[in-house]
Parts: structure tokens; C-alpha cells; sequence
């Protein structure tokens, strides 16, 4: 019966986790959307947008779906983490009394942990079903699969093997979850000044494509009219030199193309700092992406 409990709970694991599924689906349609954008970029259709919408809605599909995904997932593993050492002091508690580690575990059940209590209460039903107390802890940091709760649970399960009472394990653990809490804690606070610095600039390099849309090349395109004009008027066919305002356009698409790529890579860099991933620099991508979106459509 344990064995059929353990296979249940891995199978779980499996099906818990769509993050693959997601980053496949997300991949599958941005394809299609590069496919579209370079349709339009050879003349193969015509849309209202530019080919350079396309890929950037191409590279939101790509960094929105999984971004977000991966950022509630850790979102929820933080919340199992930051409450982990109260449910440990409560586990030691317990087997200061004389309980063993699996009487202890289903104790603490009782009790409320936020989102950890859920995981404390199945380890709790394994437990009840035979699974053995190392067991249950192995399967629940399988689940949560950080490298904290791992380094927890595997000396949790060497002193509970060993033998003996656990309480002063426990006890060491759950201070050394805590520290490590507060370490994430002093880091996450010292890069978010880092991360807002780089939405600050991104947003300053949207403003400035902005005044130089609206400023800068409408006056060229005046210059070039009026020196064109004045040409005209005097019958001279060849000017010395002329202003070029046939290229407006084509440094415009420029503009659109800078700012697809500074939100792409500013984004991922964001998420890098910010948390030490890749994953959650998809998410900081996607919204940089969609203002970089609007912001061009508005310019």
C-alpha cells in the first residue's frame, strides 16, 4: 500500500507541473507569428500592423505564458518556505515530549502554516497510510523541489535514520531556514533597486524616441521641403547638398526595432537580478514588450 502511495504521489508530481506544456504551446505560437511576420515583411500580406509588430507579439507569446507560470510557482514555493521553520520548531516541540518524527508530523497538521499546510497534512495522510516519516519528507521535497528545502529535508532524514531523538536537528534546521529566509530577503530588497533602474531607463529610451519622433524628425522633414521648394522656385536642378527625407521612414522602423530589443533583453536582465533566473526574466520581457508595443503605436 506505501508503494502504491509513493507512485501516486510521484505521478502527481508529474501532472502538477505544466510549465513544459506551457513553454511548447507558447513556442507553437510564436512560430506562427514569425511565420506571419515575415509574410509581411516580403509582401506576402497586408495587415494593418507592421512586420515588426508581429515578432514582438511572437516574443510575448513566448515570455508571457511561461514567465507567469514560473513566477506563481515561486510565489507559492516562498510562501511554503518562509513558513518552514515554524512548522520545524513546532516538529522539535513535539519531540522534546517524546514523539517520534511521523507522531510529530501528524501533531503539527493540526495546525495552520498557509500554503505549507496543505503539504504538512499529506505527508500527514502518507504517514497514516505506512509510508515511512523519511519517506513522506523525501516525497515533500520533491514537490517543492528548492535547493533549501532539500538540504532541510535530507539532513532531517539522516538524523531520523540515525536514530534517536531529532528535536536539537530540527532546532539547528529550522534557525538555519530562518537566516536563510532573511538573506533572500536583504538580497531581493538590494536588486529591486537594480531592476527598477532598468524600467527607469527603459522608459527614458522610450521618451527619448518619443521627442525625436515628434520634434526632431518633423522639423527634417519641413528642412528638406523648403530647401526642395526654394530649389524649385530658383530653377536649380541639382542642389550641392539635400536633405534625405526619404530615409525618415526606414530610421523610424529603426526606433521600433530598438525598443523590441532593449525590452527583450532590459526584461531579462531585470528577472536575472531580480530573482537569479531566467524564467522570471520572462515575465519583466513580456511587460517591457507590451509597453514597448503601445509606446511605438503611440509614437
Amino acid at each position: 500500500m506505501a508503494e502504491d502511495i509513493i507512485d501516486l504521489d510521484q505521478l502527481d508530481l508529474k501532472k502538477l507541473d505544466y510549465s513544459q506544456t506551457i513553454l511548447i504551446a507558447s513556442v507553437v505560437v510564436a512560430v506562427l507569428l514569425f511565420v506571419v511576420a515575415f509574410l509581411e515583411a516580403i509582401g506576402g500580406l497586408d495587415t494593418p500592423l507592421l512586420w515588426i509588430d508581429f515578432v514582438v507579439l511572437g516574443l510575448m507569446a513566448i515570455t508571457g505564458p511561461y514567465g507567469f507560470y514560473k513566477s506563481m510557482q515561486r510565489k507559492k514555493i516562498r510562501d511554503i518556505e518562509v513558513r518552514l521553520p515554524e512548522f520545524l520548531r513546532d516538529v522539535a516541540e513535539a519531540g522534546r515530549f517524546g514523539m517520534t518524527l511521523a507522531q510529530a508530523i501528524k501533531v503539527a497538521s493540526r495546525g495552520r502554516y498557509g500554503k505549507l499546510t496543505p503539504e504538512i497534512r499529506r505527508m500527514a495522510a502518507q504517514i497514516d497510510w505506512g509510508v515511512p516519516a523519511s519517506e513522506a519528507m523525501r516525497l515533500f521535497s520533491e514537490r517543492v523541489n528548492t535547493p533549501l528545502v532539500k538540504r532541510m529535508t535530507s539532513i532531517i532524514i539522516k538524523a531520523n535514520d540515525a536514530g534517536g531523538s531529532v528535536s536539537d536537528v530540527l532546532s539547528m534546521v529550522a534557525h538555519d531556514a530562518r537566516e536563510s529566509m532573511l538573506n533572500q530577503a536583504e538580497r531581493k530588497i538590494a536588486m529591486s533597486t537594480y531592476m527598477v533602474v532598468i524600467y527607469i531607463a527603459f522608459a527614458v529610451f522610450i521618451a527619448t524616441i518619443f521627442i525625436l519622433n515628434s520634434t526632431f524628425l518633423p522639423k527634417m522633414i519641413e528642412a528638406g521641403q523648403s530647401v526642395a521648394a526654394g530649389a524649385e522656385a530658383a530653377g536649380v536642378t541639382s542642389l550641392p547638398v539635400s536633405i534625405k527625407t526619404d530615409v525618415i521612414p526606414t530610421i523610424q522602423m529603426l526606433f521600433i526595432i530598438s525598443v523590441a530589443i532593449h525590452a527583450f533583453g532590459d526584461g531579462i536582465l531585470a528577472g536575472v537580478l531580480a530573482d537569479g533566473q531566467i524564467s522570471s526574466g520572462m515575465k519583466h520581457a513580456f511587460i517591457m514588450l507590451l509597453i514597448g508595443l503601445l509606446g511605438t503605436r503611440v509614437i
